[in-house]
């Protein structure tokens, strides 16, 4: 278990308010090293890949977010896909399947203007129709700055969801400070109880 996957779970467990970060290479490498796998999740039998690719013909450049079930037999629903969102840049993607449901997150700028700010948008997917149960998103103070990375993780079982990644100002209400953040969603999909944001 890697320093940032302990402080995950550490953070999780005390509502973050005693944490204190790891060493600064390590939230870098645990994000690279994740973000390949953190693309595909299984859930109820069925398996997930969430991806993004640049929409033909728009300029300037603007990425579809996409979530596709496969087909199986272990599967009770046929394949489909949907569209989450889009983004003027280049979008970081995650998709969680837990023990109680399926999650997605991806980072997202809503205008090509230099200044529009970058959000990460965290979904709480129906498995079966595909749709957006629950839609947060995390956004710094007024807008006057980007949230780069989102990543997901779990704890209690997979009944609280985490959401880590990079900033450039501070989250509502955060805890400590600094350009990394730990977004701790309790009961996320049986409830629809905001996050505990910690810095560091």
């Amino acid at each position: 278990m890697t320093v940032f996957k302990k402080l995950v779970w550490a953070c999780a467990a005390v509502s973050l308010s005693a944490c204190g970060g790891p060493e600064q290479s390590s939230p870098e490498e645990s994000l690279g090293a994740r973000e390949d796998a953190l693309t595909t999740s299984s859930f109820g039998g069925c398996s997930f890949t969430i991806s993004s690719a640049v929409i033909p013909g728009e300029l300037p450049p603007r990425y579809a977010i996409t979530l596709t079930r496969a087909a199986s037999g272990t599967c009770p629903y046929a394949a489909g896909s949907v569209e989450l969102g889009r983004s003027y840049n280049t979008p970081h993607i995650a998709v969680l399947g837990t023990g109680v449901g399926l999650a997605t997150a991806y980072s997202t700028k809503g205008s090509p203007s230099g200044s529009a700010n970058t959000q990460c948008r965290v979904n709480h997917i129906d498995v079966a129709t595909l749709g957006k149960v629950r839609d947060d998103t995390i956004v710094v103070n007024f807008g006057a700055g980007n949230v780069n990375v989102c990543n997901l993780d779990k704890t209690d079982a997979g009944a609280t969801l985490v959401v880590y990644g990079t900033k450039t100002g501070p989250l509502p209400g955060e805890t400590g400070s600094g350009s990394n953040y730990v977004a701790t969603y309790y009961n996320y999909f049986t409830s629809t109880t905001p996050p505990v944001y910690y810095a560091y």
